[in-house]
């Protein structure tokens, strides 16, 4: 398959050594030992890891609205390759992913509730899907019932119409978070993805407390500003991190996220000296060969993980804009923290953070709580 060029971020100084595997192994089993507490909440971890292959997929190159700095219209995604609507070549696509052993996909765009026979096909075959929608055309039920929908939200507040609403002529209009909150009342299916701008602090709190009102949940994204020189730009840093982690205490049913992956999504970085950045991020496109060496520094990856564009064949680069040195995508990080866990071997303390923040990661999706009737349907990922 082909892949599209897109650029690396700048280079960032050396990571810390990932720690040698097999004292990992023998250091997690003392732990466990003296935490059996811990013990089955590790081995859940580790059989939803078993059970979801994933994979993300953008289903059309066309979108509703324009919102600023879109990494996906910033980054020349919408042209990059041909969009297809052959309604064979999308089940032919679904059903190479089942015989590799894919389970999960993440379906983006563009926007996905505008291409719903795009859906279908992956919906009948894969017993894991998440939908990434930006909220202005609700996602039905029927149908769907059993699929995660992400709802994307930038700034909180009147600054998320100042960021997102913008229709494709370049008028602007009002009340897009309201329509999808409107269309998403006490929908269990649902959490937002909060772009959190350090313009934006004084919304935070109503629009969490908003969102816990409509009966729906919340995860916490960093927004960054692509198409500008500097799109992780924050001029108090400590100020933003602290506003997060009281929300974060103020609404723990609300708030999805954990606190040590808030910390890292906006400082960038671990207590264990690691910096986020391309050498480290998992979410990468795995096979593609300008990844090899990537791949080969040691730091670990998402198995088999891949990102396909709208013509169901092109290779991407990564999960999201491929700049690196401009990236602070949420799931980017959550999953860094996810695959990391020998870096949390110091104490049964930093372990029981792990298992936390792992935990939180999963109960975004509604596919992976236990409440959800798809629960049950977790066929074993080829392993």
């Amino acid at each position: 398959m082909a892949s599209v060029p897109l650029r690396l971020g700048t280079p960032r100084s050396p990571q810390p050594p990932e720690p040698d595997r097999r004292e990992s192994k023998a250091t997690l089993r003392a732990l466990l030992a003296d935490r059996p507490d811990l013990a089955e909440r590790v081995q859940v971890i580790r059989d939803m890891n078993r059970r979801v292959k994933a994979c993300e997929v953008h289903l059309t190159t066309t979108c509703n609205i324009r919102c600023k700095g879109c990494w996906y219209f910033e980054g020349g995604f919408d042209t990059a390759v041909p969009e297809t609507s052959d309604p064979g070549v999308i089940r032919a696509f679904v059903d190479k992913l089942v015989a590799d052993g894919v389970t999960q996909a993440t379906l983006i765009g563009g926007e996905p509730t505008l291409v719903l026979n795009r859906v279908e096909p992956f919906v009948g075959k894969l017993p894991y899907i998440t939908i990434s929608s930006n909220g202005l055309r609700p996602l039905p039920r029927a149908g769907f019932e059993n699929v995660a929908v992400a709802i994307s939200l930038f700034g909180g507040g009147p600054l998320d119409d100042d960021l997102r609403a913008h229709r494709v002529n370049g008028s602007a209009f009002t009340g897009l978070f309201q329509k999808a909150l409107g269309h998403y009342k006490d929908d269990p299916r649902v959490t937002f993805v909060f772009a959190l701008s350090e313009d934006g602090l004084q919304y935070v709190e109503p629009t969490v407390a908003a969102i816990g009102d409509n009966g729906n949940q919340v995860t916490f994204n960093f927004y960054s500003e692509h198409g500008t020189d500097h799109p992780l730009h924050i001029e108090n840093e400590k100020r933003t991190l602290a506003e997060a982690l009281r929300v974060k205490q103020a609404y723990p049913e609300v708030v999805v996220s954990h606190p040590y992956f808030i910390e890292t999504l906006i400082t960038g970085r671990t207590h264990w000296g690691g910096r986020f950045g391309y050498d480290v991020c998992p979410s990468i496109s795995v096979g593609l060969p300008e990844h090899a060496d990537r791949v080969a520094n040691g730091h670990p990856v998402i198995d088999g993980f891949a990102v396909y564009g709208a013509d169901y064949q092109t290779v991407q680069f990564c999960c999201t804009s491929g700049d690196c040195g401009g990236c602070r995508d949420s799931q980017a990080v959550y999953t860094w923290l996810a695959v990391s866990l020998n870096r949390f071997l110091d104490s049964g303390e930093t372990l029981q953070t792990w298992v936390e923040l792992t935990e939180a990661y999963w109960r975004q999706w509604y596919w992976s709580q236990r409440h959800s009737p798809n629960f049950a349907r977790r066929p074993l990922a080829a392993v």
